[in-house]
């Protein structure tokens, strides 16, 4: 994917592009080492082909083998992936192969847990666009991964009125009938509402999606009655977190919009070891 390589480029060039001075100082051009890509930490392993292709492209003579591929399980002390090659370009891809793979591994991992908080329910959790600049495609995959969903991928993939459009518009129900007089046929019409008055709006609009936000579970409730009643897709958001996601899928939601899962997901704790 062209997206995913400029990134690759980008980030060898931050990092190596005056060149890896230790390693030349310290490593013969014929040294060579086996290494092992290992976790500390419990993790759902994404972005592992990532970490391979940086190796790949430093250093074309390393033979990699993948032990724990994209989406899997991996327990603390697991085997990740074993890199054999050129010591000098081993080492000078480590640390940008493990930043791709520490990161996105970690949003995997924490897509995982919110979507285990929701089992057992109808709710799917799903991403939002607050990803890290340059890396969306990367990000939404690793949600994947963990088990959640994707929600828009870019401005341009569906309709969702914000408070922002409403108070240009003047109204709910304004901006929604605006939307649905000039959307394309295949995007359903979504909107944000923050009380009952709202909703009553935008059903009266004919949204077909609405979005409770920072809304409480009882009142999402109450919402989601009223809204499933219409035939309405309901999605809550605002500031909901692995503890409080259970109440909102019992209380009727059908998505449930998480920023956390790309903004402030940490990234996981994974080490390149050569072996002795």
């Amino acid at each position: 994917m062209p997206a995913v390589e400029r990134l690759i480029d980008l980030a060898i060039d931050e990092d190596l592009g005056r060149g890896d001075i230790t390693s030349a100082v310290t490593l013969t051009r014929d040294s060579a080492v086996t290494a092992d890509l290992v976790s500390r930490e419990p993790i759902i392993v994404f972005g592992v082909e990532i970490a391979a292709a940086v190796f790949a492209r430093i250093e074309p003579d390393v033979e990699i083998e993948i032990v724990a591929p994209d989406g899997a399980r991996v327990d603390r002390g697991g085997l990740v992936m074993t890199v054999r090659g050129p010591a000098r370009g081993v080492l000078a891809a480590e640390r940008t192969a493990l930043n791709f793979a520490q990161r996105l591994s970690g949003v995997a991992t924490l897509a995982r847990r919110y979507a285990d908080a929701v089992a057992g329910t109808k709710a799917k959790v799903v991403d939002t666009r607050k990803t890290t600049p340059g890396f969306r495609v990367l990000e939404k995959a690793a949600v994947l991964a963990g088990g959640c969903a994707n929600h828009r991928f870019d401005l341009g993939s569906g309709i969702l009125i914000k408070d922002n459009h409403i108070a240009a518009c003047g109204s709910v129900r304004a901006a929604v009938e605006a939307a649905k007089a000039k959307a394309p046929h295949p995007l359903r019409v979504e909107v944000e509402v923050t009380n009952l008055g709202e909703l009553d709006e935008a059903l009266a609009a004919a949204a077909e999606v609405v979005l409770l936000d920072n809304m409480s579970p009882a009142q999402v409730e109450v919402a989601a009655a009223r809204a499933h009643g219409r035939g309405v897709i309901v999605e809550v958001s605002g500031g909901i977190t692995l503890a409080t996601i259970a109440d909102y899928a019992r209380a009727g939601a059908d998505l449930i919009s998480v920023g956390a899962l790309t903004h402030s997901a940490p990234s996981v704790d994974l080490g390149l070891d050569v072996r002795a």
